[in-house]
């Protein structure tokens, strides 16, 4: 049964006018226990064109008039409408796209809410609804295959209730989902606020989290050795200078590798000769050996080397006991050597170890002539400044702990300069990982899912806090985790309140986009020149969308939906809740 109300009148291009017959104003209709909506704007209308129901989308609607010819005074309205098809239904099942168009006189009907429902939802053995339509009030059943296999976008503005949309998907599918994600997924959250640290998404005890303290060493990232020990990493991270710093990097790793066998020991004892034993002695070499003496903690070494003078006439070493150390060696092996020998590097971290192999690595380097004190000093402070926060957040390990299904890492205690550096450590870890293992397989028989809130924070072009070429590195990996990790099977999720600050490139790489409130005009006209699935009337609404509601489109969708998100209940929500003033400002007699 059909609720006719209303015929073709007109068709240009893919425009077509509806004459609304006078009797069919009603808001809401139900019919034989089924409810159907009146006709109204971005409300949906059925076409017959023979035995095929051509489904069109209100746009538009005005009124015309008319004067009778046996009554000139006599005026009558005619109530029309623009529409714009969407699609066409067969046999009961939707079809998207323009395929068929009406004829004039055709008859226009209402579509039922379950036919509605059928329209924009999928048919599945697993119903995965987070919200329903906003104006019609249909849940919808998302098609979450085709979801969660590309990667996402959530934006919106503060307070538009972007982090309830991330958390609300993702709980629904955990619920539905739970023991087949099971060692086939990982699923990794980068959580800048600290929202995702309790009972959200998983209760506690079924995820693993991670908090993060650069000035507490409590919870640390664990990263493995041969990540850390990476030349383009290293340079990134102190903020080398591509002429003569990373090059000295490059030489501290290929000497680690070149003599992994050979004692740390013996290394320190071979510098020092060399320094102490040189034709031409660098007093620069001195000062560089008071500093290894302090990085080792080594009191007998240092008060020796606080005694040696140089002699810049001469150019000769001498101690407080007026030695001499030659080039011949024998004031090196009678007073510097013993001294060596009382060294204790047991219980030394891999990050000074990192810094004793850059000191020893420059002294070489400086009593060869191969590098310049003033040149690489500046990148070795930077080091040892980046080092203390490092050390308390990270744990450098040789083998990669077993994975988790959600592994949230809270950034919320780091400061600034760590929120920069370690989601790049931790997303390249990751991947890495994973699409180095050995059970990888085409296609993927594993998945990796990084979730990043709060994304404008690490992809976005305007940041002027760093420098140029780790802001380029930054965007890199990213930019090959969008564009190559599908085939890998690692997929990205970013939240943000301003996609324009994030790049371009991973912008328009995104699959599915669901768009909260956003005001701004940049990020609305990113968003333009970006998502070729959002027509006009969809983005004119984004602007006045109410909290919680949201435009879903992208290439799991056949059409752009406007959803309102169920609100989840207080314990599994983020911690992003706004701030009641009325209770908090309550004044107590």
């Amino acid at each position: 049964m059909t609720i006719v109300v209303g015929e073709v009148i007109a068709v240009s291009g893919i425009r077509i006018s509806l004459r609304i017959f006078e009797d069919s104003s009603q808001e809401t209709i139900f019919y034989d226990g089924v409810k159907y909506r009146g006709v109204s704007l971005r409300e949906h209308i059925s076409i017959q064109r023979g035995f095929i129901d051509i489904v069109c989308l209100v746009e538009g609607e005005y009124l015309d008039e008319r004067k009778l010819d046996a009554d000139v005074e006599k005026t009558l309205y005619v109530r029309k409408v623009d529409v714009r098809p969407i699609g066409y239904i067969v046999d009961d099942k939707f079809f998207e796209g323009v395929k068929f168009m009406p004829m004039i006189r055709d008859k226009a009907s209402l579509l039922s809410e379950p036919m509605i429902g059928k329209i924009y939802g999928t048919e599945g053995k697993i119903k995965f609804s987070i919200g329903s339509m906003l104006k019609e009030n249909v849940p919808i059943n998302l098609p979450w295959t085709r979801i969660f296999n590309g990667h996402l976008g959530i934006f919106g503005n503060t307070g538009s209730g972007k982090s309830n949309t991330l958390a609300k998907l993702y709980t629904t599918l955990f619920n539905e989902k739970l023991e087949a994600l099971k060692f086939k997924s990982q699923f990794v959250i980068i959580d800048f606020n600290g929202e995702y640290t309790e009972g959200q998404i998983l209760p506690a005890k079924d995820k693993k989290i991670t908090i993060l303290d650069h000035k507490n060493s409590g919870d640390k990232f664990k990263i493995e050795a041969t990540h850390f020990w990476d030349a383009e990493t290293l340079s990134l991270l102190f903020q080398a200078t591509t002429n003569t710093q990373q090059p000295f990097l490059r030489r501290v790793l290929s000497g680690k590798e070149r003599f992994k066998d050979v004692p740390l020991e013996r290394y320190i004892e071979k510098t020092f000769e060399k320094a102490f034993s040189a034709s031409e002695p660098k007093p620069d070499a001195l000062e560089l050996g008071r500093e290894i003496a302090r990085i080792l903690e080594c009191e007998p070494l240092q008060d020796h080397l606080r005694g040696i003078t140089y002699n810049a006439k001469s150019k000769y070493f001498r101690d407080a006991g007026d030695n001499y150390y030659n080039s011949d060696g024998t004031g090196f092996e009678a007073y510097l050597k013993p001294l060596l020998g009382k060294i204790d590097l047991n219980g030394m971290d891999q990050f000074t170890e990192l810094i004793l192999r850059c000191y020893l690595q420059l002294c070489s380097d400086v009593v060869l002539g191969y590098a310049q004190y003033e040149h690489i000093q500046p990148v070795l402070s930077r080091a040892k400044s980046s080092i203390s926060g490092l050390r308390n957040v990270l744990e450098i390990v040789d083998v990669p702990p077993p994975p988790n299904l959600l592994h949230v890492i809270s950034l919320k205690k780091c400061k600034n300069e760590i929120k920069k550096i370690l989601p790049l450590l931790i997303a390249k870890n990751f991947y890495i990982n994973h699409k180095d293992s050995e059970n990888l397989k085409s296609p993927p028989t594993r998945t990796l899912h990084l979730i990043i809130d709060e994304a404008h924070n690490i992809l976005s072009e305007q940041s002027k806090r760093e420098h140029e070429i780790w802001k380029d590195y930054r965007l890199e990996l990213f930019e090959e985790i969008i564009k190559e990790g599908r085939k890998y099977g690692v997929y990205l999720t970013l939240s943000s309140q301003r996609p324009a600050d994030i790049s371009p490139t991973i912008v328009s790489q995104i699959h599915n986009f669901f768009i909260h409130r956003l005001v701004n005009e940049r990020d609305l006209m990113l968003l333009d020149n970006t998502i070729s699935t959002l027509d006009s009337s969809s983005k004119a609404l984004i602007p006045t969308l109410a909290k919680g509601c949201c435009v879903v489109t992208g290439t799991a969708f056949d059409l752009p939906m406007i959803l309102k998100i169920d609100p989840l209940l207080k314990e599994h929500r983020p911690s992003s809740d706004d701030v009641n003033l009325e209770e908090l400002w309550v004044h107590e007699d």
